[in-house]
Order: C-alpha cells, then sequence, then structure tokens
C-alpha cells in the first residue's frame, strides 16, 4: 500500500471542518464543530439512545486468494483543550478557555493473510493516555503567557473479520469501536468529543488482490455488493485511475478515485466553500480579527500567513481550469 498516493485526500478528509472561515474562535461557526466522522464512547451514545455512534463499520469485496495480504490503517483526531491560566487572561488573552486542538493519531493493525482471517478474526487494541503540558507563548498584547493543553484518555478495538464468498472473493468486515470508560456522567457533547475519535477513516490497502467498487461494481458482483453494510464511513477507490489495491473509508462521501486540486495552494478545513472565495474573504478580514487568528490555532495562523503571501500568479490559478473537453452529441435528424 502506497501512502503517498493516498495521504493529500486522506488528510483532507481528516480536517474538513476543523476551523471554518472566518477561522475566528469568536466565530459562531466555531463554537460548535467536529461534525465528521465523530466515533464517541459507548456509555454517551447509550445515554443518547444511539443517536451518536459509538463504533464505525465497514465492509467490502477483495477478490484474490488465501495468500493476498491485508493491511488496514485507521486515523483520527484526539482533541486536546488549549486554554490560558488566571494570570494570563487577566492579561487581556483573546483565547477562549478551553479552544479545541487536535493531535493526529494513527493505529495500525498488523499485515495478515486473508486465509488466516478466514479461520480467525483479529481484534486489535489501542489506546491512548491522558495528559498535561505547560507552555510558555507569546500573548496577544506581546507578553509571555503560560498555557495549559489537557488531553482526555482513549480506548478503542479495531476488528478485522474476513467471510470467503466463492473461489476468489471475499468479503471483508471492520468495526472500529470506542470502548473509552467517560470521565465525567452524564456527559456534554464537549467533553464527550474529548474522548472520542474524531474524523475517523480507514486506509486499506492489499497485496496479491483488489478491492471491489461498492460504486460501480462489475456485474457479477452487484447482488453480492448490495449487501456490504457500512455505517460512519463508505468505502472509495483511491490512487490512480484503474488502481484496485488502496481503499479509502471515509466519513465524507467520495467518489472513487477523488482528486485533489493541482491549483490548490494548501488546506482551507472548509469543504463547502471553494479556495479562490475562501482566500479573497480572507484578505478582507480586519487587523483585529488576523490577529485573533495568528493567536488562537496554530494551523489557522498558517492558512493566514500562506494566504497573505500567495503571489498573483497563484491567485489566478485559483479563478478555473478546464480539465478537459467532449464534444457535444448532436441530435439525431
Amino acid at each position: 500500500m502506497n501512502l503517498e498516493r493516498v495521504d493529500q485526500i486522506a488528510k483532507a478528509v481528516l480536517y474538513e471542518g476543523y476551523m471554518l472561515y472566518p477561522y475566528r474562535p469568536s466565530s459562531v461557526k466555531n463554537r460548535q464543530r467536529w461534525n465528521f466522522g465523530v466515533v464517541y464512547p459507548r456509555a454517551y451514545s447509550d445515554a443518547n439512545g444511539g443517536s451518536e455512534l459509538c463504533a464505525m463499520r465497514t465492509e467490502c469485496l477483495i477478490t484474490g486468494d488465501a495468500g493476498t495480504n491485508l493491511e488496514c490503517k485507521l486515523r483520527f483526531l484526539h482533541l486536546r483543550t488549549r486554554s490560558n491560566d488566571g494570570a494570563a487572561q487577566n492579561q487581556g488573552g483573546s483565547l477562549p478557555d478551553g479552544w479545541q486542538e487536535a493531535v493526529e493519531r494513527d493505529v495500525s493493525v498488523p499485515r495478515v493473510k486473508l486465509g488466516q482471517l478466514c479461520l480467525n478474526s483479529v481484534s486489535h487494541t489501542f489506546s491512548f493516555p491522558s495528559e498535561m503540558r505547560f507552555n510558555a507563548e507569546p500573548s496577544v498584547n506581546g507578553q509571555t503567557a503560560a498555557i495549559v493543553r489537557r488531553q482526555a484518555e482513549i480506548e478503542g478495538t479495531i476488528k478485522v473479520v474476513v467471510e470467503p464468498i466463492r473461489e476468489g472473493l471475499y468479503k471483508l468486515s471492520l468495526l472500529v469501536s470506542n470502548n473509552t470508560a467517560i470521565g465525567v456522567f452524564p456527559a456534554h457533547r464537549e467533553e464527550a468529543l474529548l474522548q472520542s475519535l474524531v474524523s475517523a477513516h480507514l486506509i486499506l490497502g492489499v497485496e496479491g488482490g483488489d478491492f471491489v467498487s461498492l460504486l460501480e461494481p462489475p456485474d457479477e458482483f452487484q447482488e453480492i455488493a448490495s449487501h456490504c453494510q457500512n455505517v460512519g464511513a463508505w468505502p472509495v477507490l483511491v490512487g490512480e485511475p484503474g488502481q484496485r489495491d488502496t481503499l479509502l473509508a471515509s466519513p465524507i462521501i467520495l467518489y472513487d478515485y477523488p482528486q485533489i486540486a493541482p491549483e490548490s495552494a494548501g488546506d482551507l478545513f472548509d469543504g463547502t466553500e471553494i479556495d479562490e472565495i475562501l482566500s479573497l474573504r480572507i484578505l478582507t478580514l480586519t487587523d483585529e480579527e488576523k490577529q485573533e487568528i495568528r493567536e488562537s490555532d496554530e494551523r489557522a495562523r498558517q492558512i493566514l500567513e500562506r494566504t497573505e503571501s500567495m503571489p498573483a500568479e497563484q491567485f489566478m490559478k485559483l479563478h478555473g481550469a478546464v480539465r478537459g473537453m467532449r464534444p457535444i452529441k448532436e441530435d439525431a435528424s
């Protein structure tokens, strides 16, 4: 599995909705975040009648044989709160109390052959401990502020099951569960998010076999493909068109072989907008708004600095591009 080919798409999925324009913590749009691919602790899900997912299921088809190797990687964001201590707040810092940052987490299931999985399923547990850090960082007024970062513990399981359908065809089922014990109960959403798998998605790869597209399965596989159940994520083929050894199970609806436009200068986290409009809007922000962005979040600061330094030629590329043209069929006489 060549991760370089899928990393751009996976990164875009990972940070979709991380922070929305105008990229200020005080903006109403950024007061409730993390709407995509959230896998909550089971106790929180049960307390809300199961309306919030505590597990993510992905099912797909693989052509191959008993010697076909399978790789599986779970990626998600582990949230942490960032806040000023009391002294920094008295100095007039603009950072909202409990502003949420994110740490990328990768969990890899060891490579295993389909033949082995047909005999015994695999349950791979993972955990990340709670943590508290103190750092001295520049504040809005140029003075040094003490920043406190807190991160809660997360525990989960990836269960991998393979079922032989017929010779040369297998059904793969993966269940990602959040087994974290809630620290505060009953928990509010913001508290539960700190112990959730956020923007969770799976990257799957096979060696010596191929994945079957669930969007456009071959005629011989359509009936079997229709019985694959996917909850919280949908698998699509990624890589170069025609490549079938890599699959991305994404919480955002995608087509097979999604692409990042080469004209894009970098992540903007706001898939509901286009790069040109967002970039122009960022340049219209006031000095006070820009200062709030710089002081609030490192990734938002990078967006601001990249946009302000973008050359005119790059802006022209954002205006639009023709990927290809095809003739319009004439009406039959």
